[in-house]
């Protein structure tokens, strides 16, 4: 009789039985610890049949108190030193819970030291290593807005030469959306790399870890068995813990292909090396306890220097790298939150802010006005909508496009934005939207706020832009407010509410709630 075959397993089956083997020497280790600690009671003798029985007094015990009660119960005065320094000392345990919770990252970070555990990111920084040298109404899922048949009924022939184009991109198939997660949790802010040579896509969570995917990566086949189909290896995805709090926004440098420019509610802004492996603080408060949450931030395309941001407080700053934090010009625009903002790409002294105060508001940073706390950029001019507009977006071609919860993205024309005069104030009739298009803007608590994002120079010169849509679409619009495509494919599940384009090739990216990407070129 032939011997039996020992049973060929698959690696990922061996590596499930050894992490199954190691959590249980693990429970193992704890439990042993803890009898160390606290000894488990003696196990009662077994009586002896021939004993004589005795009958005992039972022995009086004194009631267990719960180890928490009532200062009333405990016959505190409501006025006493003990009970007003037993609350004090709650207080204290409070505060310091909260700020080690949101406490800043400082210094330099080596991103061997802080890559995110976990088995999509266990190669994270072979991944990385390929980057150096770069140079009110309920969402529908799948129920689509804009057809196939809007593209066929169209007339204009460049309109619809324009629509079939986007429209054709495809989702990346490489591997499926599942499999592709960039971050462990929510996505909050997204960017490409500005580089043509291939799609290099990072990523923001709610909790301070950026993500790297290089899109041009290969499934590797991995044969266990002649018996199986091969398997496909996982993508390789590098994850760092880069801040302490929510990614709110990616920058890359206009003179250093290599750096990569994040901000968070942390209140720090930092430099990512690509090159050196190496993240540097280069903007934080110079009070280590002062709480200055910063919603997004943008780089003049004239100095590469100077960082613009703006903060959940209401303020714009202005800091150059090259100084200490302390020198940072910070202006307070408004008392409620300014949630994103954006600069002229050509005309960078152009400041276009959204805020909670239901505005959007244009600001020139050439004329200064006003003395002490009241000094600021001169605002130029504001349109109000009936609820909170989200973000504001400038085009190269001087359209701006917000989105606002009274469900519009409202489009904005300065064409001749180049022309005006410092500090010029802007008429009504400048400041009224050409053209609104209904969009559904409901997130709520679970889905990441819809923000349009620019193609930044586009190759073909058609000015575009791209919106999260709460159907799991990716809406594309033209800066006329048509409508350019809608993109979906299989395997997507949840809202891809982070969507940003590529600056100048047809590639868009959209992030969702659980850290996955969708791509489409």
């Amino acid at each position: 009789m032939a011997p039996k075959k020992e049973p060929v397993i698959s690696e990922f089956e061996r590596k499930r039985l050894e992490n199954i083997a190691n959590n249980n020497a693990l429970l193992s280790e704890i439990s042993t610890t803890a009898d160390k600690v606290i000894p488990k009671p003696a196990l009662p003798k077994p009586k002896r049949p021939s004993a004589p029985r005795v009958k005992r007094e039972p022995v009086k015990r004194e009631p267990v108190r719960a180890t928490r009660q009532s200062s009333r119960l405990a016959g505190l005065d409501a006025d006493s030193t003990v009970l007003k320094r037993k609350a004090e000392v709650e207080a204290e345990a409070e505060a310091e819970k909260a700020k080690a919770k949101k406490m800043r990252i400082s210094g330099d970070l080596n991103l061997g030291d802080i890559q995110v555990e976990g088995r999509k990111w266990e190669n994270g920084l072979d991944g990385l290593a390929a980057l150096k040298g770069l140079g009110v109404r309920g969402a529908q899922p799948g129920l689509r807005t804009f057809t196939d048949e809007d593209v066929k009924e169209t007339t204009d022939k460049s309109l619809k030469d324009l629509r079939l184009r986007m429209g054709s991109l495809k989702l990346y198939e490489k591997w499926p959306v599942q499999d592709i997660k960039i971050v462990p949790q929510r996505i909050y802010a997204m960017g490409f790399h500005p580089t043509e040579a291939k799609p290099i896509i990072f990523a923001g969570d709610k909790e301070g870890a950026m993500g790297v995917f290089d899109a041009s990566q290969e499934p590797v086949k991995v044969e266990d068995d002649e018996d199986e189909e091969p398997e496909i290896s996982d993508p390789v995805i590098s994850a760092f813990k880069t801040h302490s709090r929510t990614i709110t926004s990616f920058h890359f440098s206009p003179a250093d292909a290599n750096a990569v420019y994040t901000a968070s509610y942390d209140s720090s802004i930092r430099k990512l090396d690509l090159d050196k492996g190496v993240s540097t603080q280069v903007f934080a408060p110079a009070d280590a306890d002062e709480d200055l949450p910063i919603s997004a931030i943008d780089m003049p395309s004239t100095d590469p220097n100077m960082i613009i941001f703006s903060t959940l407080q209401g303020s714009l700053g202005r800091h150059d790298v090259r100084t200490k934090p302390s020198t940072a010009e910070i202006w307070g625009l408004t008392d409620q939150k300014i949630g994103g903002f954006s600069l002229h790409p050509l005309q960078p002294h152009l400041v276009a802010t959204a805020s909670l105060d239901r505005t959007l508001k244009i600001w020139d940073l050439r004329k200064l006005q006003g003395k002490g706390d009241a000094r600021a950029p001169a605002l130029l001019g504001a349109h109000e909508s009936r609820l909170s507009v989200s973000h504001a977006s400038w085009s190269s071609a001087g359209h701006v496009a917000t989105s606002s919860y009274d469900d519009r993205i409202k489009i904005y024309s300065f064409p001749d934005a180049g022309k005006w005069a410092a500090g010029a104030a802007l008429t009504e009739a400048q400041m009224k939207p050409a053209r609104q298009v209904p969009h559904n803007n409901q997130t709520g608590r679970w889905v990441t706020i819809l923000k349009p994002q620019w193609q930044r120079s586009p190759r073909d010169g058609m000015h575009k832009f791209v919106i999260g849509n709460m159907n799991r679409f990716v809406d594309v619009f033209a800066a006329d407010g048509e409508q350019l495509a809608q993109l979906d494919g299989e395997g997507i599940t949840a809202v891809p509410a982070v969507a940003h384009f590529h600056p100048t090739m047809d590639w868009v990216a959209g992030g969702n709630a659980s850290g996955k990407l969708c791509l489409w070129m």
